[in-house]
């Protein structure tokens, strides 16, 4: 059997089997349904934030943001991310602005913020990379100080907790991912967080072509609403979440007392963080020895991924910025399998072939 670098974790069929026998009764498949109400109900009490919206993804969760903001020119953001966090502002035609990373955490570098603000400057769009907290206190300082916006891309950061608050209750928006590859997820979806209620009216208007009512609109809107049967998903998985991340916890302590000595080394998780353990990253010294460790690995059906992998300051739309230290990072890190299904056994078995490759056995 192949061993992924994920896995999603299914709840036992029974329990979404019985959302699916109150779908059909109710026939109510889309448009705002009890499900989705529920849904965003019981997310809001978990993760403790005051305003939650549930989307179709996390990249629509982006664009809505960027949107209900009114955000233009340029915006400040990281190179090291998934690639929606990048295209997200290019497609609400706005200009990104990469600010390169800090080494040890992997976020972006708020040492380096200001000196990227100009006149055309709107917002700071960072990512939690791996469900690391960003310098949160030093981004909003910045934000304050030049009367710009924050939105995190907290697609990762699910659960996290930082100074005793939810991670995703800082910045004027936080946006959620819950595809299947999350450790949370409704299939396919997302979720909008914002402190604001005003902002939040926005995003509700936006999620839904901007319907006031049935027959009157109230601005520009999209189509970024989701299904019943996801929010059942959602709800079977909720139920499961605090063993989902236990077990990802486990699972990590294991790697890191297997792999510790080893010409590699580990991200730097912020102080004061109740951490998710959404993945688990690794950064070797050079990228000849990462891609002779990912060979290795891939030949005896084992698949870690590159993330992220090339830095989105190469992408072609981005007219040439540099960040060399993402750069950097991006060529030598790799996240290892971690999911609810993987065994200590398996993660041992990974770590051998990683000491045999780094010739350490």
């Amino acid at each position: 059997m192949n061993i992924t670098v994920t896995k999603p974790f299914l709840p036992p069929f029974s329990e979404f089997n019985a959302y699916l026998e109150g779908i059909w009764g109710r026939e109510w498949l889309t448009n705002n349904g009890p499900l989705v109400n529920e849904l965003e109900l019981k997310l809001k009490d978990y993760l403790k934030v005051d305003h939650l919206l549930f989307l179709c993804n996390g990249t629509i969760g982006l664009q809505i943001a960027i949107r209900a903001l009114d955000l233009q020119g340029e915006i400040i953001t990281t190179p090291f991310s998934y690639v929606a966090t990048t295209s997200s502002i290019v497609w609400e035609r706005c200009r990104p602005i990469m600010v390169d990373i800090c080494p040890k955490t992997l976020n972006i570098d708020p040492d380096k913020i200001e000196q990227a603000i100009t006149g055309k400057t709107t917002a700071i769009l960072a990512t939690h990379v791996f469900g690391n907290p960003c310098d949160v206190d030093a981004i909003s300082t910045l934000a304050q100080k030049h009367g710009l916006r924050v939105i995190y891309d907290a697609a990762h950061a699910f659960g996290c907790i930082y100074k005793k608050r939810s991670l995703l209750s800082y910045g004027d928006i936080s946006v959620c991912s819950f595809h299947a590859t999350k450790l949370f997820h409704t299939i396919e979806g997302g979720a909008v967080i914002t402190p604001d209620a005003e902002v939040l009216k926005r995003m509700a208007l936006m999620r839904n072509f901007g319907h006031a009512s049935l027959t009157e609109f109230d601005g520009l809107g999209i189509n970024g609403k989701n299904s019943e049967m996801h929010a059942a998903m959602g709800l079977c998985n909720l139920r499961h979440i605090e063993n989902i991340i236990e077990t990802r916890r486990r699972l990590c302590k294991y790697y890191t007392i297997q792999l510790e000595g080893l010409p590699l080394r580990f991200q730097e998780i912020a102080p004061d963080t109740q951490y998710n353990h959404a993945y688990y990253p690794v950064v070797f010294e050079s990228e000849s020895m990462m891609l002779k460790v990912l060979d290795h690995l891939n030949v005896n059906s084992i698949f870690p991924r590159r993330y992220f992998y090339p830095a989105l300051s190469n992408l072609p739309y981005i007219y040439g910025q540099n960040a060399p230290i993402a750069e950097d990072v991006s060529r030598r890190i790799l996240c290892l399998p971690l999911y609810h299904k993987l065994s200590e056994a398996e993660v041992a078995m990974i770590c051998r072939f990683i000491k045999r490759t780094l010739k350490y056995i």
